[in-house]
């Protein structure tokens, strides 16, 4: 007997018009998507669909900064968990998606995907990762790292300054760079230990910088340094709004200043900042096996919503 299985049909979005057609598979990020299309975060021509019989069976997307030549992020890979061969159907989208979206000879940007804190103890969520996580290692990805999404919810108790520090707004990017370059000292970051196999600290910093911090959409005077009484740094913090959430972008103490609990100081410092704005929530994220960072924010009431899985390509 024939084969009557349907075609599959790969492409990308024609417009902007096709975007309820990319949202027949659910994901967590899918109402940013008309914003990012109509900022410049999305573009059709990124955004790819598998088709059986008219059918999405399989989904992919990237992201990046309004104006960039190629994708930053790729955070979208969704398949069909009634499709028998979803795990085939994804490799192929894959491997077109991306000879037609990629420069050639370059490496695809790091996967992210959001799941829920307890993801590997429900079975259809933790059947349609490993599905996924699959499919992108038989392409050459490697588990890069796991991390906390953090949430403080108006309401949350915020401490009152405990007077042990002085703060003071971060005079500019070479005050800043220069503190993120000597936090490094000892980091247990994932990205930050990646970095430092090929850049200096400071030239890590100054990525970081140029590459994160320039593109917030909030006022850089609410960025603090923690001081001592007599004016000596012990660390600082980056409390910041990016294109969809009040943040702590960054929290850093010095080497010779860890230990005392200053990272408490300076967390609740951020926190009183963001709070202060009537924000709807404030995000943060560290890394699973950042036990100190993960349990200073436990402690200042930040509750894990999500955990993020990050795949990278050598």
């Amino acid at each position: 007997m024939a084969d009557m299985t349907p075609e599959l049909v790969l492409r990308p979005l024609a417009d902007a018009t096709e975007l309820p057609l990319f949202l027949s598979l659910p994901y967590v990020l899918d109402h940013e998507l008309a914003d990012d299309l109509a900022a410049g975060r999305r573009r059709p021509e990124w955004m790819w669909v598998a088709l059986r019989a008219g059918r999405v069976v399989a989904r992919l997307a990237f992201w990046s900064q309004p104006g960039a030549v190629a994708p930053e992020s790729f955070d979208f890979f969704d398949l069909d968990g009634a499709d028998p061969d979803r795990v085939a159907t994804g490799a192929t989208l894959l491997s077109v998606a991306w000879a037609a979206v990629l420069p050639e000879g370059t490496t695809p940007p790091d996967f992210i995907r959001f799941l829920p804190p307890d993801w590997r103890d429900e079975p259809a969520i933790r059947r349609a990762t490993d599905d996924l996580l699959g499919v992108l290692t038989a392409a050459g990805a490697e588990l890069f790292v796991e991390r906390l999404r953090l949430e403080w919810l108006p309401g949350t108790p915020v401490p009152e300054p405990s007077g042990r520090l002085e703060f003071t707004p971060v005079a500019g990017k070479d005050e800043l760079v220069e503190l993120m370059a000597r936090v490094l000292d000892g980091t247990l970051d994932a990205y930050s230990r990646a970095d430092l196999e090929s850049m200096t600290p400071a030239e890590s910093a100054a990525a970081q910088f140029d590459e994160e911090f320039a593109h917030f959409r909030s006022p850089r005077d609410w960025w603090r340094i923690g001081r001592l009484p007599g004016g000596e740094p012990v660390g600082f913090v980056v409390p910041a709004r990016n294109n969809y959430n009040p943040i702590i972008a960054y929290v850093g103490v010095l080497p010779e200043h860890r230990g005392h609990g200053y990272i408490a100081d300076l967390l609740a410092e951020g926190t009183r900042i963001l709070a202060g704005q009537d924000v709807p929530r404030i995000r943060a994220a560290t890394d699973l096996g950042n036990a100190p960072m993960a349990a200073a924010f436990a402690r200042a009431g930040y509750r894990t919503f999500e955990r993020s899985v990050v795949l990278r390509w050598r």
